[in-house]
């Protein structure tokens, strides 16, 4: 339920904090005096749409907070308790939500920010608004399907069909994309085919491009590698000039002051590792200058196979191993195309099996709905009876859905609720026979029969006792007195004998204040609760007799409680 709410600089709602108890709290007040305003902020805290133009002129922020206690077997305590947002032992949940000029809203829930699609999500389990908007609802055959469901406790099988359905609409695209690809499967594998020979006889290697580049370096520069190879050699090996012949006498010196001086003996090893290295230099580079070839039919090999990998690297992905992987899925889909008229055969199997559980689920669904349907139009009668409707014809009518030749995410149906408010006239669709006030009775009807089978905790009923009056209106007030007993109820009314059936009563009032329209709201108890019932039974004139006529409705319905 909701215990608190609290808002700051919302329209012409400067600062208002409020509390709220279980059962029907009714709201009244002057037109204009800002009741919807409180409807208002509780559908933002549930993920409405904001504006700028709500928050309170000269302010650049509105505030809005509300404290729910989550019943103990809400389904969403335990989806709280397990995303963290609520711990093991606590169940009251405050969602806030700040509106900017900037655009920049914010929203938390217990201190954490979140976002409003799951602001949007939670709050749906939470509140229910109905208006005037929502009654025109009733008049879609999905929303009066799911209201069938509803009754009937069909949620849990039609979530087993929908999960059935969703794995057979999943096997079906998949056999449509491939049936399109089989369809421009000739012209693919030529395609591909033509890529894959273009590819297979390039035969790249990785890396070789980089080998070809170095080597027409290399071959592009043979003179002047030999020229020096050759000046190398010379320096190396010129007769008694060159540096390993001018080494003996070296070594021979070394080896004298090595005799003198043992301390010299490193020099004369290290000297003889230099001969060691210099002959082994000597003989890389006469190596080297072997393999020199200075063929041009080599360099201009090189040249053709350069600029055939540059082609292909250019038109399959910019380097060698890109031009590679593709070649590897040129394979893979190529084997693919040729295997598709199996996987084709597959799927078809596999859509022949899950078809056959497909259309029983819906026909055990359809069935189950023709006998909630049955149900609900019995009980259903029997409210609108106790409304003031006792001539109404009201009918639920589930039969299959006009030219669809196979079931869909709903099932096979479609529901239509019928009503004839004369005598003698047949009954018709809701939407061709329903006045505003009819559309309200109806949909509270609905809500008293759904009562013990909805599982939203916080009902909210924004003046749907528009258009009604006398009998009707005190029949209406009792039938939401009586689902406060499942829901905590809030309604706005205009109408005493409504106002008269609530176990809470809130005034909202309108004033000045330093030039500011500001609103507050008032608790009423006993006699502040019979005036106020009073003004709305007789207007700016309150008589002895009417404010008696107040006290006797409050009576009344405490009589009846």
């Amino acid at each position: 339920m909701l215990t608190e709410l609290r808002i700051l600089n919302f329209a012409i709602l400067e600062e208002l904090s409020l509390r709220f108890e279980a059962g029907f709290t009714i709201l009244t007040g002057e037109t204009g005096a800002g009741k919807s305003l409180l409807i208002d902020a509780i559908a933002l805290l549930v993920g409405g749409r904001a504006s700028a133009e709500q928050i309170r002129h000269g302010q650049d922020e509105a505030s809005l907070e509300a404290a729910f206690q989550i019943p103990d077997q809400h389904p969403l305590l335990s989806r709280l308790r397990d995303q963290g947002i609520l711990s093991v032992d606590d169940s009251q949940l405050i969602v806030r939500r700040i509106i900017s000029r900037s655009g920049r809203n914010r929203v938390y829930l217990n201190g954490s920010m979140c976002s409003l699609h799951a602001l949007e999500e939670l709050g749906g389990t939470l509140v229910d608004i109905h208006g005037q908007h929502d009654q025109q609802s009733l008049l879609s055959s999905a929303t009066q399907l799911d209201v069938v469901d509803a009754f009937g406790g069909l949620q849990e099988f039609r979530a087993r069909y929908r999960q059935v359905y969703g794995a057979w609409k999943a096997l079906r695209e998949e056999r449509d994309r491939l049936s399109a690809r089989m369809q421009d499967r000739t012209s693919r594998e030529e395609l591909l085919r033509f890529q894959h020979t273009e590819l297979e006889e390039a035969a790249l290697q990785a890396g070789e491009d980089e080998a070809l580049q170095n080597e027409r370096r290399r071959l592009g520069a043979s003179q002047r590698i030999g020229a020096l190879t050759a000046e190398v050699l010379e320096r190396l090996n010129a007769d008694g000039q060159g540096i390993l012949a001018n080494l003996g006498p070296m070594e021979r010196a070394l080896g004298e002051l090595t005799e003198i001086d043992s301390g010299m003996a490193e020099a004369g090893r290290l000297a003889v590792e230099a001969r060691v290295i210099l002959k082994e230099v000597a003989g890389q580079v006469r190596d080297y200058a072997e393999r020199l070839d200075a063929d041009p039919a080599r360099l201009a090999a090189i040249e053709d196979r350069l600029s055939s990998i540059h082609k292909l690297k250019k038109k399959y992905g910019g380097t060698i191993d890109a031009a590679l992987e593709t070649h590897r899925r040129i394979k893979d889909e190529l084997e693919g195309l040729q295997s598709s008229d199996v996987k084709w055969e597959e799927l078809s199997r596999q859509i022949e099996k899950q078809d056959v559980e497909l259309h029983e689920l819906a026909q055990q669904l359809s069935e189950k709905r023709v006998d909630a349907a049955r149900r609900m139009t019995k009980i259903v009668r029997q409210e609108l009876g106790a409304l003031r409707m006792a001539q109404t014809v009201f009918d639920v009518q589930v039969r299959p859905q006009a030219g669809q030749g196979e079931p869909g995410a709903d099932g096979i149906d479609q529901a239509e609720f019928l009503l004839s408010t004369n005598a003698g006239e047949p009954p018709k669709a809701l939407s061709k026979v329903a006045s505003g006030g009819e559309l309200s009775r109806v949909m509270l009807a609905l809500k008293t029969v759904l009562a013990g089978r909805d599982h939203v905790p916080v009902l909210i009923f924004d003046e749907i006792d528009t258009g009604v009056g006398g009998a009707v209106a005190a029949a209406i007030g009792k039938r939401l007195r009586g689902l406060g007993r499942y829901h905590q109820v809030f309604c706005i009314t205009h109408l005493p004998q409504v106002a008269a059936q609530a176990h809470h009563h809130l005034c909202v009032e309108k004033s000045r204040s330093g030039g500011r329209t500001v609103t507050t709201v008032k608790d009423l108890k006993g006699g502040g609760r019979e005036d106020e019932i009073a003004r709305m039974l007789g207007g700016v004139t309150i008589t002895k007799k009417v404010r008696e006529t107040a006290a006797e409705l409050i009576a009344g319905a405490l009589d009846e409680a």
